[in-house]
C-alpha cells in the first residue's frame, strides 16, 4: 500500500518526468531498421578506400617520376603491375595465395580451438590465471619469429613447424581475449544464470560465451592477426620443396633475386589478404554483434 501510495503522489506531484519517461520509451519503440541503398553503400563504405588507394599510387608514381631514389629502389606501379601478369600468366598466382591462405586459416582455427578452453579457464579459476595470465600475456608480447628456429629444431622444416609457429602466436591472443570479454561481463548475468540453473559448461556456453562475445571477437581478430604474421614469418626463414611456394616464401625469393617489384608484390598481396579476410569473415561478425545488442539499430549493412 505505502508503494502504491508514493507512486500516486510521485504521478501527481510530476507527472511531466513521467510524461517524459513514456515519450522516450515510445522513442525506444519506434526505432526504424532500414535497409540502406547499394548506392549509398558504396559511396560511403567503397568509395574512400578507392580514393585513399588512387592517393597512394599517384603518390608512388609521382616518387618515382621525379626520381627521389633509383628505380632499382622504387619501381613504377607498372613494374609491379607488369610482375603480378607474369605470376598469373604462369598460372601461379593463385596456388601461391592458397597456399599461405590455407595454412593461415586452418592454423587460425585450430588456434581458436585450444585458446577458447584455455582462455575461459584462465578467466574463471583463479590459480590458473595466477600461474597462466602473465604467461599468456608474455606470450602475446614476443615476435613470432624468434619461434621459428626453435620449431625448425623441434619440428624440422615441415608443414608442422608452421602451424606450430602460427599457434604459438595466436593461441595466447584468443585467450587473452576471451578473458578481457568475460571480466566485463556484468556480475548480475552470472547470478541469473545459476539462479536458472546454468552452471559448469552450461554456463560457459549460454552465458559467459554470449555475454563476452565482443570481447572475444575482438581477440578473434588479433588472433587472425598473429596467424597471418606468424606464417608468414615461418615462411620467410624456412626453406623447403616440401613446403610449397606461399607468400612468405615467394617475398623471399624475389628478394635473393633481388627483384624490387616482385618485394613490392608480394607486400601487397600479403597486405591484401590480410584486408580480404577482415572484410570478408571479421566485419561483417562484428556488424551482426552489434546489430544485435541494438548497436546498429539506424542500418541494416
Amino acid at each position: 500500500m505505502a508503494s502504491t501510495d508514493s507512486t500516486t503522489t510521485l504521478a501527481k506531484e510530476r507527472p511531466e518526468d513521467i510524461a517524459d519517461v513514456g515519450a522516450g520509451l515510445d522513442a525506444l519503440d519506434a526505432v526504424q531498421v532500414r535497409r540502406v541503398p547499394l548506392g549509398e553503400i558504396l559511396r560511403t563504405k567503397a568509395l574512400p578506400p578507392l580514393l585513399g588507394l588512387l592517393l597512394v599510387l599517384a603518390v608512388w608514381q609521382g616518387a618515382y617520376s621525379l626520381e627521389l631514389t633509383s628505380s632499382y629502389k622504387l619501381p613504377s606501379p607498372a613494374d609491379v603491375w607488369d610482375s603480378l601478369v607474369e605470376l598469373w600468366e604462369a598460372g601461379t598466382l593463385f596456388s601461391i595465395i592458397w597456399t599461405s591462405v590455407w595454412r593461415g586459416i586452418s592454423g587460425f582455427l585450430i588456434a581458436v580451438v585450444i585458446g577458447t578452453p584455455i582462455g575461459l579457464l584462465v578467466a574463471r579459476v583463479k590459480p590458473v590465471r595466477a600461474a597462466l595470465g602473465p604467461v599468456l600475456s608474455g606470450l602475446q608480447s614476443l615476435p613470432s619469429v624468434a619461434w621459428v628456429p626453435a620449431a625448425v629444431i623441434w619440428l624440422g622444416i615441415n608443414d608442422s613447424m608452421m602451424y606450430t609457429v602460427i599457434l604459438l602466436g595466436a593461441v595466447p591472443s584468443i585467450a587473452n581475449g576471451l578473458v578481457a570479454g568475460i571480466d566485463q561481463v556484468p556480475p548480475l548475468f552470472l547470478r541469473a544464470g545459476r539462479t536458472l540453473g546454468a552452471t559448469g559448461l552450461s554456463n560457459a556456453r549460454h552465458i559467459l560465451l554470449p555475454a563476452a562475445l565482443p570481447g572475444y571477437l575482438a581477440g578473434l581478430k588479433q588472433g587472425w592477426a598473429f596467424s597471418w604474421r606468424s606464417l608468414m614469418a615461418a615462411e620467410l626463414v624456412a626453406s623447403s620443396p616440401d613446403l610449397g611456394l606461399g607468400l612468405g616464401r615467394f617475398l623471399e625469393n624475389q628478394r635473393e633475386s633481388a627483384s624490387m617489384s616482385g618485394v613490392l608484390l608480394g607486400i601487397i598481396l600479403i597486405l591484401f589478404v590480410g584486408i580480404a579476410i577482415d572484410l570478408l569473415l571479421f566485419a561483417p561478425l562484428e556488424r551482426r554483434v552489434l546489430r544485435n545488442r541494438g548497436l546498429l539499430a539506424g542500418s541494416r549493412y
